[in-house]
């Protein structure tokens, strides 16, 4: 669930997926900066699918073929 809403997935690659399929927030913020929080707890499959966009600058919707470039930056906070 986590990847759909972070990579976006394709029409039909899951019951209830939206017809055109949906993009995730990475091609949603593309040029510009995503705040990731939290990122130990989440798994470690994830974690490396994070790395991978953000290593490659592209990704690929679940269920997809098509590799898609973004430019995002991770963004940070300071100490609050």
């Amino acid at each position: 669930m986590l990847e759909s809403e972070l990579f976006g997935y394709e029409e039909g690659t899951f019951t209830g997926a939206q017809k055109g399929g949906k993009k995730g927030l990475f091609e949603l913020v593309d040029n510009g900066t995503i705040f990731l929080d939290e990122i130990g707890d989440i798994s470690l499959t994830v974690q490396s699918h994070l790395l991978r966009v953000l290593q490659e600058k592209e990704l690929r919707r679940i269920g997809g073929r098509k590799v898609i470039p973004i430019n995002v930056c991770p963004g940070h906070r300071g100490n609050e």
